[in-house]
């Protein structure tokens, strides 16, 4: 097992290389900052000032050896334009950005593999067919549209939920991992715990939308190719109670392609909540990323990318170990 996963890192490593500097290629044929740092108006020889104060006259190979260099060292560079770390920023949006990933996520769990297990054990029924119809209107349903309709209609017109933030301002929180659910929780804050849960609820359920439909597609089409296996109708013929067949002989071993998709949807999710935290001023990487994306800011573009190859490469590895713990049949050599 050790080796598979050292092996499986040491691929990764290329695969992220290449990534990055893929990005930071394609955002230089795009054009140089200066022009957002000084002005439209600014004088040629103040824009050729800027260039070499931040490297940008060196060929795009020589910029990316001085990134990779002080990647080593745990130097993700500084913003171009807010003159921070970039480190420092990405430990500001970063642990929003999980904290929405994963609630949203949670939510797409709850939902998804019980309303899969229904609709194949109800297969062909009414409720099949309704939970079929659901997925479908879940995966095509535009999340900016859904975001939007949640936020005018729970949290304008109705006044149930807040519309932007993580946490009211009057409530003071001691944050130990920026995550607030779970420092409120640490900390024994209550009325933080309430706060961060109520605004955390719209942007969560507006971003769970589509991978509960993929969840409860999936988990549908494979329970119903275990249900129709022999040691199920053996486990049947036993006595085994259906609650048992359906749900330990059953699901577990259905597990495999969910364990895939809820892999996925979770790296998408860590690196596509864009719209949302648009939506809901959500103050997480997604916004960050677009504004360094617009303003050319090289240095947070790259921290972006590089986070977000990161993730996918984690999330795939850790999905790949789980298969041998939901079937015991694989092993890794």
């Amino acid at each position: 097992m050790s080796q598979y996963i050292l092996r499986r890192l040491l691929l990764a490593v290329p695969v992220i290389i290449g990534v990055t500097f893929v990005a930071y290629a394609m955002l230089l044929m795009t054009g140089d900052p200066t022009s957002a740092l000084a002005g439209e108006h600014a004088t040629p020889e103040l824009r050729a000032a800027i260039r070499e104060r931040y490297g940008l006259d060196d060929p795009i190979y020589i910029q990316y050896w001085r990134f990779i260099s002080q990647l080593v060292e745990g130097d993700l560079g500084t913003s171009i334009m807010t003159k921070t770390p970039v480190l420092v920023e990405l430990k500001q949006f970063f642990p929003a950005t999980v904290e929405l990933a994963l609630a949203a996520m949670t939510i797409a769990v709850i939902f998804g593999i019980p309303l899969g297990v229904i609709a194949a054990y109800r297969h062909n029924t009414f409720v099949d067919l309704n939970t079929t119809i659901l997925a479908l209107i879940g995966v095509s349903m535009p999340i900016f549209w859904l975001a939007l309709m949640l936020l005018w209609i729970f949290g304008l017109k109705l006044d149930w939920f807040p519309t932007t933030g993580r946490i009211d301002s009057s409530i003071e929180l001691n944050t130990i991992t920026n995550l607030y659910v779970l420092d409120s929780i640490l900390t024994l804050n209550l009325e933080a715990l309430i706060s961060s849960l109520h605004h955390i609820a719209l942007p969560a359920i507006a971003l769970a939308t589509i991978p509960t439909a993929f969840i409860a597609r999936i988990t549908r089409s494979s329970m119903l190719d275990v249900l129709n296996a022999e040691y199920i109708r053996t486990a049947r013929a036993k006595g085994v109670l259906e609650f048992t067949v359906v749900n330990r002989h059953g699901l577990k071993n259905a597990m495999l392609p969910v364990i895939t998709v809820i892999g996925l949807q979770t790296g998408f999710l860590l690196a596509g909540a864009i719209l949302t935290e648009t939506i809901f001023a959500w103050p997480g990487m997604g916004r960050w990323i677009v504004n360094a994306i617009v303003s050319r800011n090289f240095p947070v573009v790259q921290a972006g990318v590089l986070v977000f190859a990161l993730i996918f490469v984690f999330v795939n590895i850790s999905v790949d170990i789980s298969y041998a713990w939901f079937d015991p049949r694989i092993r890794y050599q």
